[in-house]
């Protein structure tokens, strides 16, 4: 039975700059790919990390263990696809190797969160950590904080909030509300929040490939995504605009909420087409590859759904606030149309899993 030293690039820096394809098995193998990590980016700590390995494997053939090297890569986004990438890749090897224990080699605990997946699947024997030493003067100090800024995982997540709060801020010293300032970088900043949170850079980026695929492979997709990013951006304007005119009201201020409501209610529809557009590009795309689309039917109606429940429940907030002339309805007809919108919603949600059930089946028979 061998032993595997299994070192860990969770998110896939030797594969993204240096080429490699996971997983890499085998001493020289390692070196050949911790090398070109090297040339490609000598900062990279997962240089250290598989030549740990590498010293590693050689204590223990030394001590004429059965062992094997092999590095395990996962995706540049981290988090469920990278882990799934990796177990994946163990599985694999499991079932190649008589497996009797496993070392893992790592640069830090991002890495060591693979740990339950490899627990899971075969007994650990030991973690090693491997810590660049680095000087402990000042200059060495500024240096490292200058790389770790220069990351774009940290700098997304420290820099934006910051410079939001800084930008709103002095906006607002130049209108001379500076009162107004705090409630607005406190918005901004929860808003940054729940779009990281909610994980819709990752869709965003998402996006970005499928456009510059359907680019690149003539798809119809391209188009209707064109399209949608045009609706985004009309809808974005357009509430913006009607935000602007009330936050502006030189008689009185309605509320950060009522504003919020406000744009919501201007461009929900907007952004709900732009999702239909895109999401039906994608499906003729489909039916012409020859491939399924049966599970996108759901997206459909439950986009809907969604987009007639924020429509609503604004409609309602908006018609219990006097100062919005747009809205001169009665609270009662507010009420009434929230409950009539509800039900609408979970009416439309269940025609849409009612019909990719039915397109599920007919599948199955057809298969």
């Amino acid at each position: 039975m061998v032993k595997l030293i299994i070192c860990i690039d969770r998110d896939n820096d030797i594969g993204d700059k240096g080429g490699a394809s996971s997983p890499v098995i085998g001493r020289e193998n390692n070196l050949l790919t911790a090398r070109n990590l090297g040339i490609a980016d000598p900062e990279d700590s997962d240089i250290n990390t598989l030549y740990a390995g590498v010293k590693l494997y050689d204590k223990m053939v030394e001590e004429h263990d059965d062992v094997e090297l092999i590095t395990l890569a996962g995706d540049r986004k981290v988090g469920l696809i990278s882990d799934k990438k990796i177990a994946d890749q163990l599985d694999d090897l499991l079932q190649k190797y008589n497996v009797d224990s496993i070392i893992m080699v790592s640069d830090g605990a991002e890495d060591e969160s693979i740990l339950p997946i490899i627990e899971s699947r075969c007994k650990v024997d030991g973690v090693q950590r491997v810590i660049v030493k680095q000087s402990e003067n000042l200059e060495s100090t500024y240096y490292m904080l200058k790389t770790a800024f220069n990351d774009p995982k940290i700098s997304h997540t420290f820099f934006v909030p910051i410079g939001l709060a800084a930008l709103i801020y002095s906006l607002f010293l130049f209108k001379g509300d500076p009162k107004y300032a705090l409630a607005a970088i406190a918005g901004a900043i929860g808003v940054y929040m729940l779009y990281r949170g909610f994980g819709v850079d990752d869709s965003m980026e998402e996006l970005r490939l499928k456009i510059k695929n359907s680019l690149a492979s003539s798809r119809l997709s391209f188009i209707t995504y064109s399209i949608a990013v045009i609706l985004i951006l009309i809808g974005t304007i357009m509430g913006v605009v009607s935000f602007w005119e009330y936050y502006s009201r030189p008689d009185f201020f309605v509320g950060i909420i009522i504003l919020i409501m406000i744009f919501i209610n201007i461009s929900i529809w907007w952004y709900i087409a732009a999702g239909w557009i895109a999401i039906v590009g994608r499906m003729i795309d489909l039916h012409i590859e020859g491939e399924s689309t049966k599970s996108y039917y759901s997206y459909l109606f439950f986009l809907l759904s969604f987009g007639l429940l924020l429509w609503g429940a604004s409609t309602f907030i908006l018609s219990i606030t006097p100062s919005i002339e747009e809205y001169s309805i009665s609270s009662q007809t507010g009420r009434q149309l929230l409950i009539l919108t509800i039900v609408g919603a979970v009416i439309i949600s269940l025609i849409g899993i009612w019909i990719s059930t039915r397109t599920s089946d007919a599948l199955l028979k057809t298969a």
